[in-house]
């Protein structure tokens, strides 16, 4: 008996063997953006996957608060793996010329919300409102950039062209929401705070970013945002501070994205080709973190190839609307961290720019303009093959 017992369990083992090496294997982590940062206590990772679950498995409903207007029923609907959106997921900003503020407010400014629950219609763009398409960001790598000191942003920003260089990069000063406690070393001007997040740098953190898109873009209010895109009333909150406050976590305590290749030679030849063409003055490579209460995140170097100042980007780019201080032509310098994985969350497809308006990475550098335009004239001098590398490079981000 006891020999058939171990022939019985032999077999057992083997099928399970042979099944474990007819599963997939697990994706590197450089090959997608989800995942949490190293190092985060029991009780963080707790949080980290309540928000996560908040995020990507929450789906809203008339029940549960939804609309009756919004974009989008979820979250995960518009970031799907923490990615960048598709052009099915951009949303539309209406409203605002210029740093007076919206003048259309009391018609639904600044988001329009273009889906609408049964029995009510779906807002359209007021007649005389100009209005730009944002295309949703990818999420990863977010609260290392939060963290990055105001003063590093200062410091990097040049709204003089002082050097000569023509490139002019500043900071978008943004209306500091009640709610909004800024951090030690926050540095404020006129009772205004610097925004660091959105196409516009119109939200100065992952808070504010946060409340904002529960209200604006699902029409969910919170004790933080409790006016109701609807009726324009405050209303009592349709999600709990505990989700909002999870969420925010977990979009504080995603990975940054990791480059691959880095150590081959046309990566490298590719970057030194990058930055040889003046691209690194507005993506600029390296920052550091300051001080954060998540111990991670703090003090360490990180490579988001991003100033997140505002940029002239021509009047190519000029859709006409804008948000805080910043001018209708400039837009915030998008991180380059992740660029090579974005088609896996936008169908396979690349669709950049802050309306998704370029197919590759090479019509994206072709339409760049105002201060970027030495940099474009650069890359359209290279031989096809230095064009090549470049892109090899960047596709390795």
């Amino acid at each position: 008996m006891k020999k058939y017992i171990f022939i019985f369990v032999g077999l057992c083992v083997t099928i399970a063997l042979s099944c474990r090496k007819l599963q997939p294997a697990a994706p590197a982590d450089n090959e997608v953006l989800d995942g949490m940062v190293d190092g985060l206590s029991a009780d963080q990772k707790m949080s980290f996957l309540r928000g996560d679950r908040a995020f990507n498995n929450e789906i809203f409903t008339r029940e549960t608060g939804l609309g009756p207007l919004f974009v989008a029923a979820s979250c995960g609907a518009c970031h799907a793996g923490d990615g960048k959106g598709h052009p099915f997921t951009t949303l539309t900003r209406f409203g605002q010329t210029d740093s007076t503020g919206n003048k259309f407010m009391a018609l639904g400014a600044p988001q329009l919300q273009d889906r609408a629950l049964p029995g009510h219609q779906p807002e359209q763009v007021p007649a005389g409102a100009t209005f730009s398409k944002f295309l949703p960001p990818a999420n990863t790598g977010m609260g290392f950039l939060e963290a990055v000191p105001d003063a590093t942003l200062m410091a990097m920003a040049d709204p003089d062209d002082a050097d000569g260089d023509g490139i002019s990069g500043v900071v978008n000063w943004v209306e500091l929401k009640e709610y909004v406690q800024p951090v030690e070393g926050s540095i404020l001007r006129g009772g205004k705070c610097t925004g660091r997040f959105g196409k516009k740098a119109g939200a100065h953190d992952l808070f504010q970013q946060t409340a904002g898109a529960y209200n604006q873009d699902m029409g969910i209010t919170s004790v933080y945002e409790p006016r109701d895109v609807y009726t324009g009333q405050n209303i009592a909150p349709e999600v709990s501070e505990q989700t909002i406050l999870d969420v925010v976590f977990y979009l504080r305590t995603l990975k940054a994205p990791l480059q691959r290749n880095a150590a081959d030679a046309d990566v490298m030849r590719g970057k030194e080709l990058f930055l040889n063409a003046g691209c690194g003055k507005c993506h600029t490579p390296e920052l550091t973190t300051g001080n954060s209460p998540i111990a991670p995140l703090a003090k360490v170097k990180i490579y988001p190839y991003t100033d997140m100042l505002l940029h002239d980007m021509g009047p190519g780019l000029d859709d006409g609307y804008t948000e805080g201080t910043a001018t209708t032509a400039e837009w915030r310098t998008p991180a380059l961290w992740g660029l090579g994985l974005s088609k896996n969350s936008q169908g396979g497809k690349y669709f950049l720019l802050h309306d998704g308006r370029a197919h590759s990475i090479a019509d994206a550098i072709l339409l760049h303009g105002g201060e970027a335009t030495k940099s474009r004239n650069n890359f359209e001098a290279l031989t096809e093959t230095d064009k090549a590398l470049m892109l090899v490079f960047l596709e390795s981000l």
